[in-house]
């Protein structure tokens, strides 16, 4: 089905071709798990079951700073799930969130209550916290720091509704921009990047606010059925009385209208993805980071001013993606990329939308 998808897509039909049949080992090597611990296996085990996406390109970086990642991303994991547990109590949950991170010293402590399909992070903490304790000090500072500070603001939002923009922006912060500054401070740490990497924050925020709500904002309708509400009252409010009226046909109007007002909030944050991107020297690093955004805006791109998000599940075609994955290596290529999909969303903009001169505006800052 995957290769009918891209018989309109020549380019994409013969890289995923290429993907199938090996290509994929070439810029995404294989890792040599032989000299692996058995806790480390096991690490690398549960990362491979709990993100396919992110998995294969942690496995792809260069020396020390992979399992440090690794580590690094079950950690997030584990405090994520604990985050999404809507059966874990409120007065159980805001305790877990804020000491999460004193867990990485305790050798016994597991969590077995939980009932997300990612619980075996969990059950199996001891694993991780004992790969944890067997990094450098330099990582175990960064992770134990980040864990901390992402467990107390997720904790802020066990019971509070994301009503502002601004809140928005902190949510984001908490769930992804924190997880960009951790990464930042890992590559700086390890010294495969300089220094102002991992002491560029805002642009460091900015990578994890840009994948962050476009992930949200394609998530729409699985979120409502979930009852998440992750969209802000600030913004929604305007057009619609209840968020979840959005996926009523009788309102898909208003519906893309704010739909493409949260994408053009998002694409704010492209100048600093290419400033940090174009700060990035190691070229493990730079595929890590770049493959994602890339990602990210081929999906904004798909969601801009298209009703489906309230329907069903708006994805890019896995040839795209192979496509992408193969293309992203290098700051040209990026840049090229993400202008391509910015001039997509520029011809589709409706003269009728409220957020049209917004949108522009926006755009014409990113192509200069």
């Amino acid at each position: 089905m995957e290769f009918v998808k891209c018989l309109g897509h020549p380019e994409e039909f013969y890289n995923l071709l290429r993907f199938r049949m090996g290509g994929r080992r070439n810029f995404i090597p294989k890792m040599d798990q032989d000299s692996l611990s058995s806790s480390l296996k096991t690490c690398y085990k549960y990362l491979n079951q709990t993100s396919r996406s992110f998995a294969a390109v942690i496995q792809a970086l260069d020396g020390d700073i992979r399992h440090a990642i690794c580590v690094f991303y079950l950690v997030l994991r584990a405090l994520d799930t604990v985050e999404d547990d809507m059966s874990i109590s409120v007065e159980k949950k805001i305790p877990l969130l804020c000491n999460f991170h004193t867990f990485l010293y305790d050798p016994e402590w597991r969590f077995t209550e939980s009932k997300e399909k990612d619980r075996q992070v969990l059950e199996d903490f001891p694993t991780i916290s004992l790969e944890f304790r067997n990094l450098a000090e330099k990582y175990q500072t960064v992770i134990d720091d980040i864990c901390h500070q992402m467990g107390c603001g997720m904790a802020e939002f066990v019971d509070k509704d994301v009503t502002s923009k601004q809140d928005w922006d902190k949510y984001c912060h908490y769930v992804a921009g924190l997880v960009g500054i951790g990464l930042s401070r890992l590559f700086s740490a390890s010294e495969f990047e300089d220094p102002i990497v991992g002491e560029d924050i805002e642009c460091a925020n900015s990578m994890g606010l840009f994948l962050q709500k476009t992930n949200i904002i394609r998530d729409y309708l699985e979120d409502q059925q979930e009852g998440r509400k992750f969209w802000p009252q600030e913004v929604w409010g305007r057009y619609i009385k209840k968020l979840e009226d959005f996926a009523k046909p009788e309102n898909v109007d208003v519906a893309v209208q704010c739909l493409n007002e949260l994408i053009t909030n998002t694409l704010q944050h492209i100048p600093d993805v290419l400033t940090y991107l174009s700060r990035l020297r190691n070229q493990s690093v730079f595929n890590f980071c770049a493959i994602p955004q890339v990602m990210a805006i081929a999906t904004l791109a798909a969601c801009y001013n298209n009703q489906q998000v309230f329907k069903g599940v708006v994805k890019i075609r896995k040839g795209q993606a192979v496509t992408l994955m193969m293309d992203a290596t290098n700051m040209p290529a990026v840049k090229a990329i993400i202008y391509q999909y910015i001039e997509e969303i520029y011809h589709r903009i409706p003269n009728s939308d409220p957020s049209s001169s917004k949108t522009k505006q926006v755009i014409s800052k990113i192509r200069t």
